[in-house]
């Protein structure tokens, strides 16, 4: 038989050893299969609005419920790590020459440092439970690279609510967490799950510069920035090119605008995840410049490194496109031949409309100067 005052000590100091570890956030969740989350994932893909990311789909049966996943488990330990950003992620918006790159990769890869949290707090647990005479506990971990509904379990166990814009909010934390989850043989008294504290407010729904949420707490992924520059192989569609703006990496608008950001703060996020300076505001200029070398020596250790040189010069030269700045013409011309089709695609339409921006600015002089010329009517 379980001893049930053990459990409940090992469970806070649990809390504990996450937050030295790193954790801003942690609670239990049951391992049993919430039905809701699981109507909603199977509602989802079945409309197709998960795109061209078929992994979501080709395993949905175990991401239905950690026990779908794993029988054995018995308790969900979530965890969250803050990386709320000390400097405004929208304050680039119109800034044609500079990128934008989303807050979350301006760090160090969050998958290497959450796992390598995760592995330690697992491997204490392990101990712990034999030390206490609470047997071998069982435990898996994972970080956003498994059949792992993270946000759901998120909420069940009390870290914060999956908002409008479907990504989990935190009273303490606002939009800016990034989530793990251990699987444990261990039977940990669940924690209460957060209520929604969304209320009235629509900021995210409004802020979508490609109205990616058909409804609140709907979201179709193939509207949204973030997937259309990071997880869409082949070119982006046209309708989409202008909205996508300077951003080259991930999209923060709908995540910035939460009011509940007010209350994170940059104290709280892990040291690994300060920006790196290059890139906070990068040059397109220079990004153009890159070959495959050069793109894999400047994101070594980055998120951005695992959507490959020609996804990410594809998704500058549609920045380049909407910047106007025509000094980026002769950089443009030299992709038109790219080996890389989809790249050489995205070259030609960045050239037409940095040729209609060029048109414009000509026209707009010449019309200004006819009005200099004109005589007064007095």
């Amino acid at each position: 038989m379980v001893n049930a005052a053990e459990i409940a000590s090992l469970k806070h100091d649990l809390a504990t050893e996450a937050a030295r570890l790193g954790f801003a956030a942690c609670g239990i969740a049951p391992a049993a299969e919430d039905p809701l989350p699981a109507q909603r994932l199977e509602q989802w893909l079945g409309e197709g609005q998960h795109g061209e990311m078929e992994w979501m789909a080709a395993r949905a049966h175990h991401r239905r419920s950690p026990q779908g996943l794993w029988p054995e488990a018995r308790s969900v330990i979530a965890l969250g790590m803050s990386y709320a950003p000390a400097h405004d992620p929208l304050a680039l918006e119109g800034e044609g020459e500079r990128a934008r790159i989303s807050v979350y990769a301006q760090g160090k890869d969050y998958h290497d440092v959450v796992k390598k949290a995760l592995k330690a707090l697992a491997r204490w647990l392990v101990a712990e439970s034999t030390k206490r005479g609470l047997g071998e506990a069982g435990v898996k971990v994972f970080v956003d690279t498994a059949t792992v509904m993270e946000k759901p379990l998120g909420q069940a166990a009390g870290l914060g609510w999956q908002g409008k814009h479907t990504n989990l909010v935190s009273r303490a934390h606002g939009s800016w967490l990034f989530l793990g989850a251990i699987y444990t043989t261990l039977e940990f008294a669940p924690d209460v799950p957060e209520a929604d504290h969304c209320g009235s407010c629509n900021a995210c729904q409004t802020a979508c510069p490609t109205d990616a949420f058909p409804a609140p707490y709907q979201l179709n992924a193939r509207r949204c920035i973030s997937y259309l520059t990071i997880e869409l192989k082949g070119p982006v569609p046209i309708e989409f090119r202008k909205a996508l703006g300077n951003r080259i990496y991930g999209c923060d608008d709908c995540l910035a605008v939460c009011p509940w950001n007010k209350f994170a703060s940059d104290a709280a996020a892990m040291r690994a995840f300060v920006p790196r300076a290059e890139l906070v505001a990068p040059k397109l200029a220079e990004l153009l410049t890159l070959d495959d070398a050069g793109f894999r020596a400047l994101f070594s250790g980055s998120p951005i490194k695992r959507i490959g040189r020609d996804r990410f010069i594809r998704n500058c030269l549609y920045a380049a496109g909407n910047s106007g700045d025509v000094g980026l013409v002769g950089q443009v011309e030299q992709m038109l031949t790219d080996p890389n089709p989809v790249v050489a695609e995205a070259a030609q339409w960045a050239l037409a409309e940095l040729v209609r921006a060029e048109s414009s600015e000509v026209a707009e002089a010449q019309r200004c100067g006819a009005s200099r010329r004109l005589p007064h009517s007095f």
